[in-house]
Parts: C-alpha cells; sequence; structure tokens
C-alpha cells in the first residue's frame, strides 16, 4: 500500500496522522513511521510533512532507507517512482513573499490547504492560485503544470466569495441520464452513436466530375492532354478544367461546345487544388477548414481494419447528390466481370507464395507473416464483394444451363459455389443441411492446417459468406483444376466418401508431420477391390497437384473426429455418463465432429491421467520391493479406464505434496528415457510406463502418444481385418472423449462462471468461451441444464438469461434463414421488417406490405436464367404471424439444443427470463447482418407494429474467414505477462513494447491483438506510476477495440472502465464519470442491470462521485452495486464485505453515522468469519468502526449540547472529512484489482518459495509437446484483462 499523509493538514505531527489515519478514509493504513521494506510506489510521497518546516532531505524517502541495499536481488522488482522535491515562491496579498518546499506529486489543492493552515493566510478562504497570469486547477498534480520549476512565483488571487468553503472544487456536472440511473427500466438506443446535431458538412464544390468531352481526341493527346474535369464551384461558376501532362488549367470548353485552348486567367497549376484555390474562394477557405479538421482526428479513428466490421445500427444519413461517388460505383462495376488482363489478382498464386517466403531468422518470419496477413485480408474483402455480387445476381454462371442451387461462379480469379446439396452429394449426411455445415467445418480444417503450417503442403484460400439466406463458399482456385475432370486430378484420397480410395506416398509424407500436432492416426481402409489403402487423414480430404507443382489438400470437412454424442450408431453402447444426459442423440447431419480445443483438452487431461498412474505405480514398486508388483486395475480393457479415471485422481492428488511432485518428475525422467529407446531402463520400469500407455488408450506402448483416427464411424468406409484391435481400441477413445465432453469440460465450463472467472456478458462472448473449452454450440441446450440443476443456480443467472437469449436468436436466426431465401430483392425491406415485428414487437397482428401492384409488369419473363437462387413463390413470406414464428422457434430449440422453452410469444419470453428485447434486436441483428435505423422504438405498444419497411437500412454479410497469426509477437507477448505475473514489471514491459512493435508489423495498425497489448501497458504504466502513458495507451486500446470489435461490443465497455480509472488518477474527473457513465449505458444495452461486472462498474461510479461529493447519487450506485455482489458471490463473500465498506464511507461522509456503523459491521463479521480476529482486515474494519463510533458519539453530544443551551451553546467543531482524491484513488484501485503491497523481507522469501513450488508444479505436468493448461499459469491473460478476477482478498494478492 502507498502511504499516505497529504490528506491531513501539514502542521499535524505524525502521530496525530496514525490517530487520524482511519478517518481519512484509508481506513487503518500503516502509519509512516513504520515503512515497510518494499513498496510499489503509485507516485504518491508523503512529501506534505517536511513541507512546513521546510527541511531539505526527505525522510526515508518511499520507505526505503540508503541502508538497506541488496533489495533489487530478491527477484521481486522494485519499483521506485523517486521525483525530487523544488521550492516555489508564494506571493499573497498583505504579506511578505515566502518560499515553500513542494513535491512533483502533489496536487495543487494541497498547497491551498497549506496556506489555510498557516497564521497568516489563513483567514483567506475563497481564493485560487495562479502562474504566469493562468490559474491552476485544484485537482492536477505540480508535475503537470506547463513552467511551474524551481523558483516560479504563484500569486494567491482571491475570489469573489460565492465559491463552497472546505474543498474547493470546480463544479462538475455529475448527473447521468435518468436511464443510467439503477433501476431505470428504459433503454434507449439513440445515445449508441451519439449524433453531432449542429455538424453541417462542409461544402468545397458543387460539382467535380469527368468532362463529357472526355477522352481527349488524338490531336489534343499529342498537345498532352490526358483528361477534362468538369467543376462546379460554390459560388455556381462553371468551369472545365484540362488536366495534361504539365499540368491543370482552365480550357474554354462549355456543355455544348468543345474549345481545349486555355481559358483566361491563363494560369498552369501543378496541383489540382492550387487552380481551384485561384478560381474559388470558398473552396480555398473550406478546403483548408476540412483538412485541419481531418488532421486534428486521431489517426485510428481514420485507418482503416483488416477486416471490415459492420454495426448494426446507422442514423438516418442525407443522401446528397454526388458525382465522384457514383462513379466510383460504377466505374468499378468492371469489377463484376473482371476480364481485363493484367489487372486481376491471381490470387491463389498469391497465397501459395507467401506462405514459401524464407522464415529462418525473425526478420525473415515478419516479413512472411506480414505478406500472409495482408493478402489473407484482401482476399477476405474481395470473396465478400464476389459472394454479395453472387446473391444479388450480378455475376453469370459457368454453368448457366442448370438449376439456380446447382450453379457456381467465377468472378476475380475466386470461385463461389452455394450450401446446396448438388447431385446428392451429402445424401448419406443430410442433405442439405449437411451441405450447409460443409463449408464451416472446412474452414476450421482450413485453419487447422494453415496453423501447423508444414512446408510443402498448401491449402486453398477459403472463405464463407452468408448472406440474405445464402451459404457462398469462396475459394481460390487450383491451377489448372478447371481443365481436368475430377477423378483424373484427385491423387489422394477420395470423391466419393470412401468408395474408391487412392493414395500417394508424398502426400502419406507430408501428412504425416501434421499428425502428431493434429492428434490425427494414421490408418489403412478398404478401397471398392478391398485393397488396403494407407491415408493420414480423412478419406474426404483430397490431394490434389496442381499445374504449378504443388501439392494442395481440399475438402478438410473432417479433419477432427466425429463426436459421438450426436451420431447413434447401431450396435454401440455410450459410457454412462453419455446415456445419463440422454445421449446419443441423432443431429440433423452427420458431420458433427468434436473441436479442436476439445481433442487438445482431452490428450491433456489423459497425460496429466498417464503421470498419475505411473507415478503411483512406481510408488507402489517401492513400497512393496520385496512382492512382487502388481499391476493396477488399468490391466485392463482400456474400457475400465473411467472408473481407474476416478479412483486414481483423488488419490494422487491426496499424496503429499513434495513426494507426488519428485513422482511425477521421475515419470517423465521414465518416459523420456524409454522414448529414445534405451537399453538401460529395467524391464519393471518399462512395465509401469506400458500399463500406464495402456490404459490412457495411447498408441504406442513406450511412449504417452494419444491420435484419433477420423475415419471411425465415416459411413462406408471400411478397414482391413488386421486392423480390427485398433479400431476397437479408437472406437472406445472417441466414445471416452464424447464422455469427457460430458463429465469434464461442461462442469468445468459451469463451475468456471460460478467462480466468475469467465464473465460472457452476450451471446458472442459465451459462444467464445464455450468454444475455448471445445464445447460445440449444439450443446448450449445441456450447458442451460446444467445451470438449472446447478446448486449454485443465483450466482449463474446471468449465464442462465445470456444462454437463453442466445438460445433464441440462434432458434430464430435457423428460420430467418430459410424465410429470406423465399424473397425477392424488391420485398426485402418489407420481409426483414415483417420478420422483426413477429419477432420482437408485442403488437399482435402485423401485417406484411407487398411491392405495390402497379409496378408489378403484366408479362412476367420467365427466362431470366440469372435469377439468385430463390424459390418460385416469392410472397409466401408475407403470411408469417408472431404465433407461428414462436411456435417454430421453440420447436427449433427443442430440435436443436434439446431444450424446452416456455413462451409462445416475446413478452412471455421477456416476462419468463428476465430477457430484454432491446439485447435481442442486437443478437439477431448481429447473426444476420440486419442494420437498422438509430431511432427509438417502442416494441411494447399493441397499437403499431414496431418495425416499418424504412426502418431496414441494410443487409450485410456474416463473413468466416482464416485468422493469421503473428506467431514471434504472441510469443514476446505471453513471456511478457509471465515477466509480469512473476512481479518484473520492468523487463514485461519490455517484452510487451517488444510484442506491439512485432504486431504492428504484421498486422498494421489495428487489429484485435493490439488492443489487448495497449491495454496491458497502460495497466503495466499505470501501477509503475505513469499515468500519462497509461492514459494514452488506454485510449488507443479504446478507440481501437470501438473500431475492430465494434462499439458496444463487452472488450469496449472493458476498455472504457479501464480508461475511465486511468482518467480519474490524472484528476480528469468529469471525464471518468462521462466514460463510466458510457459504460454502464452499453451494458445496459448489451445485457441489462443484473450482472457480475455491473457491481464492479457501479463501484467504480459511486467512488467517483463520492470523490467528487455527490453523496446521494454515489449511494445509489454503491447500494446497487452491493446489492449485485451480494447476490453473485454470496453474502459472505469478501467482496461484499469491500462494498459494505465502500457505502458505510459515504455514509460518513454524509454524517449518517447509524446507517454507516450498520455497514462496517456487516463488512467486519464477514472478515471475521472468513479470514478470522487477526488479520489485517478484520483489524483495519474495527478500527475503523471504533473511529466511527467515537465520531457518531461525539455529534450526539453536540446535539444534547444544543437542545440543552439553544443557540448559545459552546459547540465544538465537527470534524467531516471530505474524502480525499488520494483515498479514493486507492479505493478504486482494490476494486480494480490493481494493489500496492507492503511486503516484508520473510513475506519476500515466502513468495520465491511459493513461486517456485507452483513452478515445480507446473514442470511436472506439462506435456512434451503441448504445453500444459494449468489452472494458476493460464491465469495471466484473464488477471491482467478483466479487473474483476483479481483475487478477492487484496492483501493477499500480488497482481501488478
Amino acid at each position: 500500500m502507498v502511504i499516505k499523509t497529504d490528506e491531513l493538514p501539514a502542521a499535524a505531527p505524525a502521530d496525530s496522522a496514525r490517530e487520524h489515519g482511519s478517518q481519512a478514509g484509508g481506513k487503518g493504513r500503516p502509519s509512516a513511521a513504520e515503512p515497510p521494506s518494499v513498496m510499489l510506489l503509485n507516485g504518491d510521497c508523503s512529501e506534505t510533512l517536511k513541507k512546513e518546516e521546510g527541511t531539505a532531505e526527505s525522510p526515508r524517502e518511499n520507505g526505503l532507507d540508503e541502508g538497506e541495499p541488496g533489495d533489487e536481488t530478491t527477484g521481486q522488482e522494485v519499483i521506485v517512482i523517486q521525483d525530487t522535491g523544488f521550492s516555489v515562491k508564494i506571493l499573497a496579498p498583505g504579506i511578505e513573499p515566502f518560499s515553500l518546499q513542494v513535491s512533483p506529486q502533489e496536487m495543487v489543492q494541497e498547497i491551498h490547504q497549506v496556506l489555510m493552515d498557516r497564521e497568516d493566510t489563513c483567514h483567506r478562504t475563497c481564493f485560487s492560485l495562479h502562474l504566469d497570469g493562468n490559474m491552476l486547477d485544484h485537482f492536477s498534480e505540480l508535475r503537470s503544470v506547463e513552467g511551474l520549476q524551481e523558483g516560479s512565483v504563484l500569486r494567491v488571487v482571491e475570489d469573489s466569495g460565492k465559491r463552497k468553503k472546505g474543498l474547493e472544487m470546480d463544479p462538475i456536472d455529475c448527473t447521468p441520464p435518468e436511464y443510467i440511473l439503477p433501476g431505470s427500466r428504459e433503454r434507449p438506443l439513440c445515445p449508441l452513436q451519439p449524433q453531432n446535431r449542429d455538424w453541417k458538412p462542409l461544402q468545397c464544390l458543387k460539382v467535380l466530375t469527368m468532362s463529357g468531352w472526355n477522352p481527349p481526341p488524338g490531336n489534343r493527346k499529342m498537345h498532352g492532354d490526358l483528361m477534362y474535369l468538369f467543376v462546379i464551384t460554390a459560388e455556381d461558376r462553371q468551369v472545365s478544367i484540362t488536366a495534361s501532362t504539365r499540368g491543370f488549367y482552365l480550357n474554354q470548353s462549355t456543355a455544348y461546345h468543345f474549345n481545349p485552348k486555355p481559358a483566361s486567367p491563363r494560369f498552369l497549376s501543378h496541383s489540382l487544388v492550387e487552380l481551384l484555390n485561384q478560381i474559388s474562394p470558398t473552396f480555398k477557405k473550406n478546403f483548408a477548414v476540412l483538412q485541419k479538421k481531418r488532421v486534428q482526428r486521431h489517426p485510428f479513428e481514420r485507418i482503416a481494419t483488416p477486416f471490415q466490421v459492420y454495426s448494426w445500427t446507422a442514423p438516418q444519413a442525407e443522401h446528397a447528390m454526388d458525382c465522384v461517388r457514383a462513379e466510383d460505383a460504377y466505374t468499378s462495376r468492371l469489377g463484376y466481370e473482371e476480364h481485363i488482363p493484367g489487372q486481376t489478382r491471381d490470387w491463389n498464386e498469391e497465397l501459395q507464395t507467401t506462405r514459401e517466403l524464407p522464415r529462418k531468422n525473425l526478420p525473415e518470419r515478419l516479413l512472411r507473416e506480414r505478406a500472409i496477413f495482408k493478402v489473407h485480408s484482401d482476399f477476405t474483402a474481395a470473396a465478400t464483394r464476389g459472394a454479395m455480387a453472387v446473391i444479388d445476381g450480378n455475376v453469370m454462371a459457368i454453368n448457366p444451363s442448370e438449376e439456380t442451387k446447382m450453379q457456381m461462379f467465377i468472378w476475380n480469379n475466386i470461385f463461389f459455389s452455394l450450401g446446396f446439396d448438388v447431385r446428392d452429394h451429402y445424401k448419406d449426411f443430410g442433405g442439405d443441411v449437411a451441405a450447409y455445415v460443409a463449408p464451416t467445418n472446412d474452414l476450421n480444417g482450413v485453419r487447422t492446417y494453415n496453423a501447423v503450417d508444414v512446408e510443402g503442403l498448401y491449402t486453398l484460400g477459403t472463405v464463407v459468406v452468408d448472406y440474405r439466406g445464402y451459404r457462398v463458399t469462396a475459394q481460390s482456385i487450383i491451377p489448372g483444376i478447371l481443365e481436368r475432370d475430377q477423378e483424373q486430378s484427385v491423387i489422394y484420397g477420395s470423391i466419393d466418401f470412401g468408395k474408391t480410395v487412392v493414395s500417394h506416398p508424398r502426400y502419406l509424407e507430408l501428412l504425416e508431420r501434421t499428425s502428431r500436432p493434429l492428434k490425427i492416426l494414421g490408418h489403412r481402409v478398404l478401397n471398392d477391390r478391398d485393397e488396403e489403402v494407407e491415408l493420414c487423414s480423412s478419406v474426404e480430404c483430397k490431394g490434389i497437384i496442381g499445374n504449378d507443382g504443388r501439392h494442395y489438400i481440399l475438402d478438410l470437412l473432417r479433419t477432427f473426429p466425429p463426436d459421438l454424442n450426436f451420431l447413434p450408431v447401431p450396435g454401440e453402447e455410450l459410457p454412462e455418463e453419455c446415456t445419463r444426459a440422454g445421449f446419443p442423440r441423432a443431429h440433423r447431419h452427420k458431420l458433427c465432429c468434436l473441436r479442436q480445443e476439445l481433442v487438445d483438452a482431452f490428450v491433456e487431461h489423459r497425460y496429466l491421467l498417464f503421470m498419475k498412474l505411473a507415478a503411483l505405480q512406481l510408488m507402489q514398486q517401492k513400497a512393496s520391493k520385496v512382492e512382487t508388483p502388481t499391476s493396477l486395475e488399468n490391466g485392463g480393457p482400456p474400457s475400465a479406464e473411467a472408473e481407474s479415471e476416478d479412483s486414481i485422481g483423488p488419490e494422487a492428488g491426496s499424496e503429499e505434496e513434495g513426494s507426488s511432485v519428485s513422482g511425477l518428475a521421475k515419470v517423465k525422467e521414465l518416459a523420456e528415457t524409454i522414448a529414445s529407446d534405451d537399453g538401460t531402463v529395467d524391464p519393471r520400469s518399462r512395465e509401469v510406463i506400458r500399463n500406464a500407455c495402456k490404459a490412457v488408450g495411447s498408441i504406442s506402448s513406450t511412449a504417452f502418444d494419444i491420435r484419433f483416427n477420423p475415419d471411425i464411424f465415416s459411413p462406408g468406409v471400411r478397414f482391413p481385418e488386421s486392423c480390427q484391435d485398433e479400431v476397437r481400441d479408437q472406437k472406445q477413445l472417441l466414445k471416452d472423449a464424447a464422455a469427457f465432453l460430458l463429465s469434464c469440460q461442461i462442469p468445468g465450463l459451469v463451475k468456471d462462471c460460478t467462480e466468475h472467472a469467465v464473465l460472457p456478458m452476450d451471446g458472442a462472448t459465451l459462444a467464445e468461451v464455450m468454444r475455448q473449452r471445445g464445447i460445440n454450440m449444439r450443446y448450449l441446450g445441456k450447458v442451460l441444464d446444467l445451470v438449472l440443476r446447478s446448486p449454485a443456480r443465483d450466482q449463474l443467472d446471468h449465464i442462465y438469461k445470456i444462454g437463453i437469449g442466445e438460445l433464441i436468436t440462434r432458434s430464430a436466426k435457423h428460420i430467418f434463414k430459410t424465410y429470406l431465401q423465399g424473397v425477392e430483392l424488391s420485398g426485402l425491406s418489407a420481409a426483414i421488417s415483417h420478420f422483426l415485428n413477429c419477432f420482437l414487437s408485442s403488437y399482435p397482428n402485423p401485417v406484411a406490405h407487398l411491392p405495390a401492384d402497379e409496378l408489378l409488369s403484366k408479362k412476367r419473363n420467365k427466362k431470366r436464367k440469372n435469377r439468385p437462387p430463390g424459390t418460385a413463390d416469392n410472397t409466401a413470406w408475407a403470411v408469417m404471424t408472431p404465433q407461428e414464428l414462436w411456435k417454430n422457434i421453440c420447436q427449433e430449440a427443442k430440435n436443436y439444443f434439446d431444450f424446452t422453452l416456455e413462451c409462445d410469444s416475446v413478452d412471455q419470453a421477456v416476462e419468463t427470463y428476465g430477457l430484454q428485447k432491446i439485447t435481442l434486436l442486437r443478437e439477431i441483428s448481429l447473426k444476420t447482418g440486419i442494420q437498422i435505423l438509430l431511432k427509438e422504438y417502442s416494441f411494447d405498444s399493441r397499437h403499431k407494429p414496431a418495425f416499418t419497411e424504412e426502418d431496414v437500412l441494410n443487409i450485410f454479410p456474416v463473413v468466416k474467414h482464416v485468422n493469421p497469426k503473428a506467431s514471434d509477437a504472441f510469443h514476446f507477448f505471453q513471456s511478457g505477462q509471465a515477466k509480469v505475473q512473476q512481479g518484473f514489471l520492468k523487463e514485461g514491459c519490455e517484452l510487451i513494447n517488444e510484442a506491439l512493435n512485432l504486431f504492428n508489423n504484421v498486422y498494421g495498425a489495428m487489429h484485435v491483438e493490439i488492443c489487448a497489448c495497449l491495454r496491458l501497458l497502460a495497466r503495466l504504466h499505470y501501477i509503475m506510476g505513469d499515468y500519462a502513458e497509461a492514459l494514452s495507451n488506454q485510449q488507443k486500446a479504446v478507440l481501437m477495440s470501438e473500431r475492430v470489435m465494434g462499439i458496444e461490443h463487452p472488450n469496449t465497455i472493458q476498455e472504457y472502465m479501464h480508461l475511465a480509472l486511468y482518467c480519474f488518477a490524472s484528476s480528469q474527473l468529469s471525464t471518468a464519470l462521462s466514460l463510466l457513465y458510457r459504460a454502464r449505458y452499453l451494458m445496459l444495452l448489451v445485457f441489462g442491470e443484473d450482472h457480475p461486472e455491473m457491481a464492479l462498474l457501479d463501484n467504480n461510479i459511486g467512488l467517483v462521485l463520492h470523490g467528487v461529493m455527490e453523496y446521494d447519487l454515489s449511494l445509489r450506485f454503491l447500494e446497487n452495486a452491493l446489492a449485485v455482489t451480494t447476490k453473485y458471490h454470496g453474502p459472505k463473500a469478501l467482496k461484499v464485505a469491500l462494498s459494505h465498506h465502500l457505502v458505510a464511507r459515504v455514509y460518513e461522509s454524509k454524517a449518517e453515522f447509524r446507517s454507516a456503523l450498520q455497514h462496517e459491521k456487516e463488512g467486519y463479521t464477514i472478515y471475521k468469519t472468513q479470514l478470522g480476529e487477526d488479520h489485517e482486515k478484520t483489524r483495519e474494519s474495527s478500527e475503523y468502526l471504533k473511529c466511527l463510533t467515537q465520531q457518531a458519539v461525539a455529534l450526539q453530544r453536540t446535539m444534547n449540547e444544543i437542545y440543552r443551551n439553544g443557540s448559545s451553546a459552546n459547540i465544538p467543531p465537527l470534524k467531516f472529512t471530505a474524502p480525499s482524491m488520494a483515498s479514493v484513488l486507492e479505493q478504486l484501485n482494490v476494486i480494480n484489482g490493481i494493489l500496492f503491497i507492503p511486503l516484508s523481507q520473510k513475506d519476500l522469501e515466502n513468495l520465491k518459495a511459493e513461486v517456485a513450488r507452483r513452478h515445480q508444479l507446473q514442470e511436472a505436468s506439462r506435456n512434451r509437446d503441448t504445453v500444459a493448461t494449468d489452472p494458476e499459469p493460464a491465469r495471466t491473460l484473464e488477471d491482467m484483462d478483466f479487473p474483476q478476477t483479481a483475487k478477492e482478498d487484496p492483501s493477499l494478492s500480488l497482481q501488478g
């Protein structure tokens, strides 16, 4: 903790500081006389004492004696922020000037305090300090005042006596809008994108366009004419301009008469702007202003993002006439049939050559990664544009004679196909439904193989675009593929799902290199002639050698093993965990596979089990040296593994820590020796490893190695007789993996949510949290079931709400997809608004508006082949009713997610599950690409529908693509985090700065990962006391998060909260409040009020309001935070105790001591029961209680005195402490998980021992090729990113 005495009058001696320490709001800080040996200082020195005495030396500055060397060597980085003091001269009216010793960290307000305590100036209560004629802000630190240095003169200027006495504060308007206050039911949409009503665009020219006289005739070309422009200036002057090789000049042409001769004034200008400045004064003035405005904007507001982010709301924009825009739109129509030689990009060549770039050292890798990322983002943009053109009917099909569903397209060297089952290709897998999921599975495969990055193995550029209800797959084209038949080209894999299968030695060699990281087992299958064929992937994976000689693999839709919970196989029994949960369930298609994250987690889990089994056997061998070693129950078939898991886990865990660590270390060493095929290992140890391998299902008997055969349970795939044992083991492994998902991953997720280790805020963040644990979205119903059955159901309320909202909007999305396919382009806005009315409006019977009849031509053109692939009846959508839609949503939720929704209308859903209509609107819009008008919608009106056609502004593509990674930068980032965790802030900071440079190098200026980097840097600078740098980095992080993730993304809300904290620390109070209010508004919109994160937000707001003495308002937020914290953490949690303390402090400031005592007692009771009598927290709380009791008694005495003696009573002045900014900041740091901790030498030693012990444990449980996800180390990002994950008891945490 930082010792502060600066909120006390400077004349107070140090011992009185000890008495009143608790009063000042910092409750029982260590006193100045007993400094701890190590401090993290936050730029706040105890300088005030020395001011008055005028002493030159700093008394044990920063709590470190010169006589305490060697602190740096303790492995704990000691950050000492040292700023030497200086003296300033004070000029006050009527007295001699005097000098005053000050420190750069102090605030101007503290000089005020000194002047009010000095005898010769104490009669002045209403004054301000001026430096060189400028008034100084009370809350700015002295070091931030420009021009303030040794010997500066500060003038005391008396104000007119209107300002309130005491803590002088420039008035800040703290009142938030009504809809932000706790308990408000209103959720307006307009504040999402605040519009500047007064802003008028500056007009520089009325028209600037290509002249009708283009192109220049031959004789004029010989004079150097390049083209002609036509301009109408703001003064309505029409001029024609020639652009020639020598520059720009006016010519004498008019609209009807061509005369290329120069007009007067004969002014030849090198630049067009110069020429326009000459001929139009308005242009000259406005263009300069415009440029200045552009330059003043932050670069991050102007830089393009690598991947397009669409907003689901947009304000009503005036559609002004703009010839340049019109020309741009149509000259790039070339874009639709880009046949111009030399203009189209050969995407495949670019994508593959960037992969072939050298990668031996860091500069080469950076160059390669930057090239890969750039080509990928360009390819994604082009593919998206093409996919939209295809669906809008602007591209000719390459097989126009076929029916629309079967058509394929080529545009701009990209191949497009639609997500329909062409030629019954997926008949056995679920038809169109399977054809719809296959592209995303394929994309996941491409992602994975790209990440493994094997030299010589190539994948296609792949982008999946969902637009207007259709799914389009865009792929780069293998050279020569279009000239050959598929049968001839495929030299590896199968084109008919396993009937005919071929293999190729070069492909086997390349794929063998991917098999270990991807956990894929090489295996043999039978082809139609009953010959054995060796494969190292699923049979669908095809290998084609292009005309460029490269080895391509495509159709990677079954890269990962099947998910048996959703694939009923006749005659196969699933483990008990699965059958208990109601599995297997038939899904709509048979392409359900496990996620890569699940495969990795499963293998990791098995590895730990393998280590424990082996360690246990080694110990038993040791114990029974005399008797013959008995094999454990893992001698049986691998199916016994489920029991062994349960029986061994606890035993190994309950072993004494030390011995189990050494046991695991031995096993690791042993496993490595055996794996290296060393003959020196004794046979009994070999037996131990063999047994453990067998028990966990390893494919090798000498080393741990688990891999999956992706073809098991594939319809149509047959295995040779000789492999039956292997196939049986593989089947068991798949069943175990399916059971692992249900018995470990889903309960693990629910446990993390209960402990608030993860805090999803909306559907997207919930989906991300599930996917990180390898849980597919089809398990959402199961997750919700588990949440409902959880004993801590109340603490999971937010998860349940988000889950139900996600379930409803996903079901609605499935229905919307088929609904949109039947809509013609002209009826699109009517159809979408009708769907939204049925989905969200309380209006009982919305009527769809069909396009006006008088526009329909009498002769319908039947021949138009280029129609988008739709159904025949284009008005079927108009008959949908809200009852029907909600019935379908409930049915879809049951069929797809196996969850029963109890609602048959939107109002019932809102009522039953506590959802918000605005949140549902945001979720469905983001999922389907709808963009709506920014205005207030009356969802609950029963007299008119909420949406009209005019409210639907646009429909966007929803794009899935590969995200290439900056690997080196990421390693630097992780090392930086690890350093920070160990307490080496400076080194951590340097590593993260380096990571930031590398990220910028690869991704350009805008990227999600750069955002995380900036956030962490800001936090480190803040901890190290450099507020200005923290503020600058965090501001960039906020801007970037808004641009790359969206203005109301949960991540952006987090960034706002961090920025507010740093603003407060830099004394920008009103900015801090505005930011917190904005964060609260966004959170209300995205989720609502009842969320654990809202408690943190409200605590922040309440503390800042307390600091600016808005006590009543502050209480509203703090009491709401207390209620939410109590609900989500339980009434006995330490966070609740802290919350009670914050409320008590505000009541103390209001002099309502009874309420203050009541709250502090609650907090004290929690500390006492959770931490015991002797804990520092309990003692602090008890001190504060005493202090409150004394104040309450003093107040009562005074009141009695007044009652007894009337107005003549002799009343001693009561001390009501307005909270000092420093104490408020200290509390803000505590609730945001940033802690400055006093550490004695002994503490440091213990800490080092603990870190070493954890390190050893972590080492022992680390996999040979995958880093073990140990619960402790894996917390790094969360601890830095999400303040609320800081450990609950601040005094024990070493976060920061």
